[in-house]
């Protein structure tokens, strides 16, 4: 018997509200088969005299994350542009019915440009919304750009574009992206909101014909002079940073109607720009990355809550402060009391840096080293759900600790090793476990750098394989599965970068000049900086 047919966009009745939800998992992206269902459906229920109002909602864990991303990498690597979506979101907010747009989980990029479409937005509380477009070196196609302004103001649709961070439903509210903050189930509620607009009969709001949000020229002028020179500033090697500021300033200088090609035109060349390919291909590779072979959804993972990590340097202290951050308990081990108390001191002082910057509270810093316990014993290595050793680059120290590890640790509990470049096979060797043995290579600040190479030994187990990945998703970190071979991913490419610096200063230039140069050409940090902050010793030692 054949499965009957999920339509991508569902159109059912509640009273005189029309209801159109869209099911397209995972995230309901606006693809080119929703876009051609929703216009359809838009089309049929502007024509039926029962529907008085329309809602517009989604299915699933979330509302619509965003656009097609593969649309977006055909339109860079053709020299194309994105897709069009005027002629559906022109009949949405030209609909003569009230339209609400019913928000949960994300409405990001494609998802908030249709939302800002509707008339009106109501959205759960633990609703995001935002523009992340900046992140894939592009400005939005679909109007976003536009509509934005028109509905939170100049200086709020600036920041919202150049950080490209969500905001939250509360935040949202407070700026006038959303109308209403709802409780329970959402679609009754946006169906009592329709309801509401409806009966006052008044003339449904077209966001493209707004201009009370807008500010006066000499305000405007202030807020853009000030976005582009934080566009410079934070992303120079960005084009979209100062496309997007063209494109705002389009919005409030400019008819709708011209605005809006504009930013077709902005949109456009961003899309066909170096920095978007590149972009783009960081994106698609880390989600590739995600997909390890022998790897299912269905692979058993262990738990991890309480980890101790043997090491206080500062790879130790960075991953204790990872690990704290996600809410873990954390007990921190190192070999002598110097080496612990300046430890803790480093971890407090980079908790101390994250208060000044308005970036932690106080109290949150005080609940986070509440969770990290330093210690010279091996008090809790028997309850441990992990642990991860963090000591210098010494293959017989790694596996005396190992060989100790074996013994202290209880069964099933997961033996890491935050070695950069050395061999896990020949760690694990040392243990009567070996298919519990991973290599879980943080980057230095581990705290902060988002990569975490996970390297599987020849007997790392899947399950122990589908547990660190696990915690690189808690731990907020892209986590990416390594073979077992000399540097692994990657100091197997920083290596030859490392040594060509390293020839050119042979050759008579300085240090300061070659990271100019790499600074210059968009890199964070130049190569001998990056070599002071891992440290030289480390090097040596590798060497050695």
């Amino acid at each position: 018997m054949t499965e009957p047919v999920t339509p991508v966009v569902a159109t059912r009745f509640d009273g005189e509200v029309a209801l159109l939800l869209i099911d397209h998992p995972p995230v309901n992206a606006l693809d080119a088969t929703v876009r051609t269902a929703l216009a359809t459906a838009i089309a049929g229920v502007l024509d039926d005299p029962r529907a008085r109002a329309l809602v517009i909602a989604c299915a699933g864990r979330t509302f619509v994350a965003g656009a097609d991303i593969m649309e977006l990498e055909r339109a860079a690597w053709s020299d194309g542009e994105g897709p069009d979506m005027h002629p559906l979101f022109a009949a949405i907010e030209g609909s003569s019915k009230p339209v609400v747009a019913a928000i949960h989980g994300t409405a990001l990029g494609g998802g908030l440009e249709l939302a800002m479409a509707c008339h009106y937005r109501v959205a759960l509380g633990s609703a995001r919304l935002g523009m992340p477009e900046i992140n894939l070196g592009i400005v939005p196609g679909a109007e976003g750009t536009q509509r934005l302004p028109r509905l939170v103001g100049v200086e709020k649709a600036l920041e919202m574009g150049l950080s490209g961070k969500p905001i939250d439903a509360s935040d949202a509210q407070r700026a006038g992206l959303v109308d209403r903050i709802v409780d329970g189930d959402l679609v009754s509620a946006a169906v009592a909101f329709a309801n509401e607009v409806r009966a006052r009969g008044e003339t449904p709001p077209r966001t493209s014909a707004r201009t009370d949000r807008i500010g006066s020229p000499t305000e405007n002028e202030t807020s853009l002079a000030a976005a582009r020179a934080t566009a410079r500033k934070t992303k120079p090697q960005i084009p979209a940073a100062r496309a997007w500021v063209d494109a705002v300033e389009a919005a409030v200088t400019l008819p709708f109607e011209e605005g809006r090609r504009r930013e077709r035109e902005l949109s456009g060349d961003t899309v066909r720009s170096e920095p978007c390919k590149a972009l783009l291909h960081v994106f698609l590779a880390e989600r590739a990355a995600t997909r390890v072979p022998g790897i299912t959804k269905a692979t058993q993972t262990t738990p991890l809550e309480r980890v101790v990590i043997v090491g206080a340097g500062t790879m130790g202290g960075g991953i204790a402060m990872a690990c704290a951050n996600a809410g873990m308990t954390v007990r921190l081990r190192d070999a002598t009391r110097e080496g612990l108390d300046a430890g803790m001191a480093t971890v407090r002082r980079n908790y101390e840096a994250s208060v000044k910057r308005g970036r932690l509270t106080t109290d949150a810093v005080a609940d986070r080293l509440s969770r990290i316990t330093p210690q010279l014993d091996d008090d809790g290595f028997d309850g441990a759900d992990l642990v991860i050793e963090a000591v210098y680059e010494s293959m017989e120290l790694k596996r005396r600790i190992f060989a100790d590890l074996d013994r202290l640790a209880r069964p099933g509990c997961v033996l890491a090793t935050n070695t950069s470049t050395l061999d896990i096979d020949a760690i694990a060797g040392v243990t009567s476990r070996p298919e519990s043995v991973v290599g879980l290579h943080f980057f230095s600040p581990a705290n902060v750098m988002r990569l975490l190479e996970i390297v599987r030994g020849a007997r790392t187990s899947p399950e122990v394989i589908a547990t660190a990945l696990a915690l690189a998703k808690r731990l907020n970190k892209v986590g990416v599965v390594a073979r077992n071979l000399p540097g692994f991913i990657g100091n197997r490419m920083m290596f030859p970068y490392m040594y060509e610096t390293q020839f050119l200063v042979e050759e008579g230039a300085t240090p300061e000049q070659v990271d100019r140069a790499l600074t210059g050409f968009g890199m964070a940090m130049g190569m001998f900086a990056v070599d002071d902050m891992a440290g030289l010793d480390v090097a040596a030692r590798v060497k050695r």
